[in-house]
C-alpha cells in the first residue's frame, strides 16, 4: 500500500476544489499523456526531495528509484510507502512550498500546505 502526492508548478489554487480540478487536468495531460521532459523547477525539487528523503529514511529510498520516474513537464507524482507517509509527505509539502510549487493529496482531495501534519 502506498501514499501518493502530486506536486506541480503553477499558481496556488484558492481552495481544495480548484486544486482538484488542476490536479485532474495536469494528471491527464502529463501523467497519462505523452511524456514531457521535467521542467527545471521540477528537476530541482526532485533533487532536493531525493536528498532529504534519503536522510529521513537512512537510505531506504534508494530502493524506490528516482522521484523523477514519475515526473513529466511541470508535474511530479510521488509514491511513498504508507508506513513512512506521515514524515515523508510532510517533508514533500514543505519542500514544495519552499520551491514555490503546489502540493496536492489526491487521496483526501486536499491541498497540502507546508505546515500540515
Amino acid at each position: 500500500m502506498s501514499y501518493d502526492l502530486a506536486v506541480w508548478e503553477g499558481a496556488q489554487p484558492s481552495n481544495d476544489g480548484e486544486g482538484g480540478a488542476v490536479y485532474d487536468q495536469f494528471y491527464e495531460w502529463y501523467m497519462e499523456g505523452e511524456e514531457v521532459a521535467p521542467t527545471p523547477g521540477i528537476l530541482a525539487y526532485a533533487e532536493a526531495l531525493a536528498e532529504r528523503w534519503a536522510v529521513l529514511t537512512d537510505g531506504q529510498t534508494s530502493d524506490w528509484g528516482s522521484p523523477l520516474d514519475d515526473a513529466s513537464g511541470p508535474m511530479i507524482y510521488l509514491t511513498m510507502p504508507y508506513g513512512l507517509a506521515g514524515e515523508l509527505s510532510a517533508e514533500a509539502a514543505r519542500l514544495a512550498a519552499e520551491h514555490g510549487l503546489v502540493c496536492y493529496d489526491p487521496q483526501t482531495e486536499h491541498l497540502r500546505p507546508a505546515h500540515n501534519d
